[in-house]
């Protein structure tokens, strides 16, 4: 049996996890004004006179208020000079300033009264009569169209060059938050597979999973969680009837938590009894593939590029090829942070070079539909020397979580 698969209760595994989030610290109210400073640089650079940032995640990163975007139109117009504004509906106002970490003046709708209209007065308000506006790329169309035609004197365009520019360069305190939320899943996926037993359920390994995140301190449980057996790991996402656990099965497990905002996201794949020589080989050939990806993650490297390192392992090998399967069918990694995927990609068509405080998946996925999937995945991030892991790959088949 491979070390520290089975032969523990649930129970008793979730007995030895403890609360991991002790000392860990949000986000400060002064990175949140350099974020919108730095904002402002961009839009600078870049010719925009002002960005709208609809509820959701980039509302958060740049103001601290958390909001979950609605048919309601809520956000927040920052200008390339002066203070930001938010716009949101009268009876959501006293609890908006409740949420709100960077203050500013809330101009309010009634139910009856046109969101984007507001948005255009606020504008001319700001002094902005005409100009160039980017458009949070996350918002909505009902809501960009309305603004469009409210304000048709504007030219807009996306806000990416501005958003995806701040959030892909995570501060030291994002990657603080960032390590603790991983720390905790990696002691997650351990206790997960503590537990498995033959004929075990994924529908019961997920529950697990969610009572592991919460004894380990995540707020709200588990983010996300995907549990396959057998021939089901070869289906990056999953099947509809997944399979129940059998004896020398592959077993696929992917999961994370949420801690203020930021993500974790850990796969770990191993097998569940005796390793067949065909599972040893492909285990080892992904892993293999994953550290290409890692050593071809160098500053100022084009993200495309370490697509194209781990995809030549698996190719090299008679995978592929491209995107074909058998082989390796989507990227081979994502950008992570306050979403679970975000920029920058490392994929055949992204060119952004590498650089210091970005961070990534490494989860070149190698599929064989009618036989099974492995899925290593780990994080790093960069810095000024290079990649750093934010937890080590897997040790090996026999022993995924060095316990032996």
């Amino acid at each position: 049996m491979t070390i520290g698969v089975g032969g523990v209760s649930p129970q008793q595994a979730l007995a030895k996890l403890c609360k991991m989030t002790d000392g860990v610290a949000a986000i400060s109210e002064d990175e949140f004004h350099q974020r919108i400073q730095r904002a402002q640089q961009l839009m600078a650079q870049h010719g925009l006179d002002a960005i709208y940032v609809n509820a959701g995640t980039n509302l958060y990163y740049f103001t601290g208020t958390r909001w979950y975007s609605s048919e309601r139109m809520v956000g927040a117009i920052i200008p390339a000079v002066g203070a930001m504004q938010y716009i949101a509906p009268a009876f959501e106002l006293d609890t908006l300033q409740g949420y709100m970490a960077i203050q500013g003046q809330v101009n309010t709708w009634h139910e009856d009264q046109s969101p984007y209209q507001l948005f255009a007065n606020v504008l001319d308000n700001m002094g902005l009569t005409q100009g160039q506006i980017g458009i949070d790329e996350s918002t909505p169309f009902f809501i960009s169209n309305g603004i469009a035609q409210a304000a048709p004197q504007h030219c807009f365009t996306s806000a990416t060059t501005v958003t995806a520019g701040c959030r892909m360069i995570k501060s030291s305190a994002e990657i603080a938050l960032m390590q603790r939320a991983k720390d905790m899943t990696l002691e997650v996926h351990k206790a997960a597979a503590s537990i498995l037993r033959e004929g075990i359920t994924t529908a019961e390994v997920e529950d697990f999973i969610d009572q592991a995140h919460y004894a380990v301190g995540a707020p709200n449980g588990s983010y996300f969680c995907i549990v396959l057996f057998g021939e089901d790991t070869a289906y990056p996402h999953g099947v509809k009837s997944p399979k129940s656990l059998a004896n020398n099965d592959t077993v696929l497990i992917d999961t994370g938590c949420q801690l203020h905002g930021y993500n974790s996201d850990i796969t770990r794949t191993y097998v569940f009894g005796e390793p067949s020589e065909r599972q040893r080989q492909l285990w080892q050939l992904e892993q293999d593939a994953q550290l290409a990806a890692f050593a071809a993650a160098q500053i100022g490297t084009p993200c495309c590029e370490v697509d194209v390192a781990a995809r030549k392992v698996l190719q090299d090998a008679g995978f592929g090829p491209g995107y074909k399967v058998p082989g390796l069918p989507h990227r081979t990694g994502h950008g992570i942070g306050l979403d679970i995927h975000e920029w920058p990609y490392l994929v055949g068509n992204d060119s952004t070079l590498l650089a210091s405080g970005m961070c990534f998946s490494n989860e070149p996925m190698l599929c064989v539909p009618g036989e099974f999937g492995i899925r290593h995945e780990d994080h790093f991030y960069m810095t000024p020397k290079g990649p750093k892991w934010f937890t080590p790959p897997a040790k090996s088949i026999d022993d995924p979580f060095y316990l032996g």
